[in-house]
């Protein structure tokens, strides 16, 4: 498999905080890696340095073959990166239907028809402004966006963040079936089980360094390691 995604000793800063310590990661064509770590490891960091919302100080960021360390994040969302952040972010004071078609959409095999399929729930409440939705369909949204988009790598920080578990389950099987589309994936998530589950790869952070890489399904098995760098049971 080739890499479509590769982070090489990044280093982000907030300010003079220096956040991350050089992290390195790729996440190849057509599989799903997720990024593990307490709160304050430097998930959400990692994301937002791989998506130029905190440019890396050091290091390098490749996506689809291009050097994107210092692209702003318009440009590296055009390259074909979809991008969920941590709280979901839609337009509270719009419809659904006007939060799906504010971004042009891309050519490629998603369109509102497949998004709508994909998510029943949206079609049905097309007409009611993001603020009326529960925190699933929100989340819906959120991911159904950058969908349209038609994307190669989608990154998502915190899906199941405040969902219930039926919720979670479903949003799951969504990032599931991303993959079954030939996406590529890489999912920051805190339900350490559930996202070992649907994992191919797993990296987790501690204190902004990688303190592991390697099979999700190694990690699973490992229920003293999840637990002394992710704070979590590998048990459902």
């Amino acid at each position: 498999m080739s890499a479509v995604l590769q982070a090489r000793e990044v280093h982000a800063f907030y300010g003079k905080s220096h956040i991350l310590h050089g992290v390195s990661l790729e996440v190849n064509e057509g599989e799903i890696v997720t990024l593990l770590g307490r709160n304050g490891a430097g998930k959400t960091t990692t994301m937002r340095a791989l998506m130029g919302l905190t440019p890396p100080r050091m290091g390098s960021v490749t996506m689809l073959g291009a050097d994107t360390t210092r692209w702003p994040a318009y440009r590296i969302a055009r390259l074909g990166i979809g991008y969920v952040p941590e709280g979901r972010k839609i337009f509270p004071n719009l419809t659904v239907l006007e939060n799906l078609t504010v971004p042009p959409p891309r050519p490629g095999p998603w369109n509102l028809a497949r998004v709508f399929k994909l998510f029943p729930r949206l079609e049905e409440r097309q007409g009611q402004l993001g603020r009326q939705l529960s925190g699933g369909e929100q989340e819906m949204l959120a991911i159904a966006r950058p969908l349209l988009l038609n994307p190669r790598i989608m990154l998502l920080d915190e899906p199941s963040q405040g969902l219930a578990p039926l919720v979670v389950q479903e949003v799951m099987g969504v990032v599931k079936s991303m993959r079954e589309e030939g996406l590529s994936v890489l999912l920051v998530e805190q339900n350490v089980p559930l996202s070992l589950g649907v994992a191919d790869r797993a990296y987790v952070l501690d204190d902004g360094k990688v303190a592991y890489s390697g099979t999700a399904a190694a990690l699973a098995a490992d229920h003293e390691l999840v637990q002394k760098l992710a704070g979590a049971t590998a048990e459902s």
